[in-house]
């Protein structure tokens, strides 16, 4: 029987199926490699996030140099990442007096820095500034812009808009 298959050269037609389809597997195997990370998929939405973070007992000079430097890009590794820090306002900081009862430091103030920027939406929201996730209540926060850097703040208020 295989004598009376049809001869191409040292090939008969099976053996040339089988390269062609063995080449086909091959080239569409290389290009869904070659375009896994090229596609679309539609452009992402954006959201706008604003959020407030409070800084305790900080020198009362720093409320100063803050509002000099506002607007001021967001940073972190030592990169702009995109949002600024819009604001910033001062309560006074309490000590416990002598006497038991709750007095204003003169030195020192509570600190809350304004800061928006933007992020990817989608089914699940995330929201990232460089390692950081910012969530209502995370303490040991690092507000950090090209001109001030806060470590050890709390995030109060979070707010997202599309």
């Amino acid at each position: 029987m295989e004598q009376k298959a049809k001869r191409v050269g040292k090939f008969n037609i099976i053996d040339i199926i089988a390269v062609v389809l063995i080449l086909a597997v091959a080239a569409f195997a290389g290009w869904k490699l070659m375009n896994r990370g090229s596609g679309d998929g539609g452009a992402a939405e954006k959201v706008k996030v604003t959020y407030v973070v409070r800084v305790e007992n900080v020198a009362k000079e720093l409320y100063d140099t803050c509002q000099a430097h506002l607007p001021s890009p967001l940073m972190a590794s030592g990169a702009l990442v995109g949002g600024q820090i819009e604001s910033v306002e001062k309560t006074p900081y309490y000590v416990l007096g002598p006497d038991g009862e709750w007095v204003e430091d003169p030195d020192h103030v509570n600190l809350y820095l304004t800061a928006t920027t933007e992020v990817d939406g989608g089914p699940v929201l995330t929201t990232k500034i460089g390692d950081q996730e910012v969530r209502i209540g995370k303490k040991d926060y690092i507000l950090k812009s090209e001109y001030v850097e806060f470590q050890g703040g709390t995030v109060v208020d979070v707010t997202w808009e599309k």
